[in-house]
Parts: C-alpha cells; structure tokens; sequence
C-alpha cells in the first residue's frame, strides 16, 4: 500500500469515496445492461439475421475492456490514476457516439469494442486506486461496499432502456452514457486527490512490463486467484449474453424483461453488500469456498428439473435458480480480485491489469462457448455453470494452500 494521497486535499471519506468509485465502474454495467431490451429493435434497424448474433453486442464490449486493461493498468503506474481514467472516458465517449449512429452490425460492434476500451481504465485503475489506499480485509471490504452500491445501475439500466424504447429510439441509450460518463469524470476530477506519489510511478516500457509480469507470474497463487476469477466471471458473463433470448425466447416475458433482470440484480448488490459487512469476520478464504461450493450444488440439483422439462422448466424455478446463484458470485468477484492483488501492492497498476485481463480473457471465451451451445434449451446454460462452478472451486482450493495464514 502506498503512503497518503499525493495533493494537499483530504482523501474522500468512505461514502463519497464508494460512490464514486461505483458510478465510474457502473459505466460497463450501463453499456451491457442498458441495451438488453433494445436487442429486438438493433435487430431490425441494423438487418441482423440470427438473433444469436446479437449477443456479439454484449461480448465485444468484455472484449475490448480485456485488451483496454493491458494497456490503462501500466499507463496508470506511469502518469497516474486520474490522468489514465480520463484518457478511458475519452475512448468510451467515443464508442458510445459511433455505436449510437450504426447502421450495419459490423459498425456497432466497431463502437462496442471502443466502449470496452474505453470502461476498462476506471475498472482497472480504480482497483489500482483502492489498492493505494487499503489492504487486506479492508480492501476487501471497501471493493465489495463499491460493488454493491455499483449494483444499482444493472438494477435501473434495463429499465431506463425499456423507459428509453417507450419514448425514444434505441440510439437515445447510447446519449444517456455520455451524461454517466461526463459526470463521473467531473466528479473525480473535482474530488479525488491522486493517490499515486510521483515517486512511485515508473516509465511505461517493456523493462517495468517484463519486471512486474515476472512477479505476478511468479506469485502463483495470484494467478490461481485470477484464473479462478475467469471460471466465476464466464458465469456472470454467459447470464448476461443470454437473458434477453432466454426470457424472451423461452418464457415470452416481453416487456416485463427489465423488471426480471432488475429484480435479480437487486439480489447480487444485496449479497455484495453482506460481503462487505462479513468479510472481516469470517475471511475472504472461507468465503470464496463457501460460495464455490454452492454455485457448483445448486446447478447440480437444478440440473434434474431442467433435463425432465427438455430445457425448459417453469420460469418460477428458474428464476428461484438464479436468485440463489446470484446470491454466491457477489461473494466471489470482490473476494478474488482482493486475493489476487494482496501480494501485489508493488506492482499494484500492472498487476491489476494483468488480473483484470486475464479473468477477463477466460471468462470471455469460456462464456462465448457454453453461449454458443444455447439453441432454447438451459440444459447448456446451468450445465455449464457447474462445471464452472467445480472448477473455480478446484483452483481456489490449489491456491488455497499456498497461503500459510489464512486472509
């Protein structure tokens, strides 16, 4: 953990400090989830065949924050925090503008792609920035407090895109991220202090980038923690590319779709915001295992139902299903990143690249494979969730045991 804040302003208490750090992390959350429900219009508009393509809009988005964190987490070690989120909201700004004048599919993800870029720095350099700041349990506190009041925005995105399509048309979504986007970057201009010392910032070059992967790959536990991540969040990531098809396809909720989403991601804030007031207690270890275990049984035992149904059970138990799900990746996201990072404080912005990165990368392609197999069925779904689940809960448990004391 580095020393104070670099200017001569006081750092931001823990209420401001949460919700600013969750308004600017919220803006990923805003670009996939306030565009869910326009999925049928973009369909139309833009000529696309296959329904199935469009989960391209959500996946190009993780995609591009994959490859944006390579690059803002050694930026942020060599010209500070701030500077490198502001450099980010550029780029976002500038996905959203062309994603919102598409005229074709290929335009559109062009413009997705840039938002991802551009989302990854505050999601890589805020980590970078509480990491400055707090260690051990408190930083996993503080990072799930952040995630639970991030929360909010999957809660009211798709209902602000389903409000947005009732008076507006679909490129309208696009103009509302550019308001989130502006204000957060006033705000954390204005308000947060640097917290990166002169000092204690290094050149971008490929000697600093050899030198601080050579110590994360040597940390083997870290790169336990972050594959482990990968595995949770392809989970997350394959809900997020099928729920419109799924609730529209199967079930025919229509425009009742956001108020389902909303309601599920009250429960994933919720389980963040116990995390924070547990963690300490009880550890992040425990925890993780804890929530392992139970995302790998429950789509065991939902397995049953959904292979007796031919993949399409009542909604009622699939919603029961997720509810429970939801309840135990909170647990995880914050947790994880923390283990992966408490080592790490040294090479805190490279090393945050490299665990945003790479959980991103495996999360991504392992959720664009078990997407692939979804034909109306949720037999690939949930199945693919378990075996998700089991093997999260495999490398936890190899990482796990590299730790002498338990965190």
């Amino acid at each position: 953990m580095y020393p104070a804040v670099t200017s001569d302003r006081k750092p931001l208490g823990i209420a401001e400090f949460v919700g600013l750090m969750a308004l600017l992390t919220s803006l990923v959350a805003l670009a996939v989830d306030a565009v869910l429900p326009a999925f049928p219009q973009i369909k139309s508009d833009l000529g696309v065949a296959d329904m199935n393509h469009l989960q391209f809009l959500v996946t190009f988005v993780f995609l591009g924050m994959s490859i944006g964190q390579l690059v803002f987490g050694p930026v942020s070690d060599s010209i500070g925090r701030k500077t490198a989120i502001y450099i980010g909201m550029g780029v976002f700004v500038a996905g959203a503008v062309l994603a919102s004048q598409a005229t074709s599919l290929p335009v559109m993800l062009v413009g997705r792609f840039l938002q991802g870029v551009g989302a990854a720095a505050p999601k890589v350099v805020i980590i970078a920035l509480i990491r400055d700041q707090y260690s051990g349990r408190e930083m996993a506190r503080i990072t799930s407090f952040v995630m639970s009041v991030f929360i909010a925005v999957p809660a009211i995105a798709p209902l602000m895109g389903q409000l947005t399509l009732m008076l507006a048309h679909w490129p309208t979504i696009f103009y509302a991220m550019l308001v989130q986007a502006t204000v957060a970057t006033l705000w954390l201009a204005v308000r947060q202090p640097e917290t990166l010392h002169p000092e204690h910032r290094r050149p971008v070059s490929l000697a600093s980038l050899s030198y601080a992967a050579r110590e994360i790959i040597k940390c083997r536990a870290a790169m336990l923690y972050t594959v482990g991540a990968g595995f949770v969040f392809a989970s997350f990531m394959t809900y997020l590319s099928t729920a419109q098809p799924i609730f529209d396809g199967i079930y025919g909720v229509g425009a009742l779709f956001p108020v389902y989403f909303s309601s599920l991601a009250l429960i994933f804030g919720a389980a963040s915001f116990v995390n924070g007031r547990i963690v300490r207690r009880f550890g992040m270890q425990l925890l993780c295992k804890v929530a392992l275990t139970g995302v790998m049984t429950s789509a065991l035992l939902y397995l049953g139902p959904v292979m007796l149904t031919g993949g399409q059970p009542p909604l009622w138990s699939f919603l029961i299903y997720l509810a429970t799900t939801f309840f135990f990746l909170p647990l995880l996201f914050g947790n994880l990143n923390a283990l992966a990072m408490e080592p790490l404080g040294h090479v805190a912005g490279t090393a945050a690249t490299m665990v945003g990165s790479i959980s991103t990368f495996v999360g991504l392609f392992l959720a664009m494979i078990i997407g692939s197999f979804y034909e109306g069925s949720l037999l690939p779904i949930v199945l693919g969730f378990g075996m998700l689940g089991a093997t999260a809960l495999v490398i936890f448990i190899s990482a796990e045991k590299m730790h002498s004391d338990p965190i």
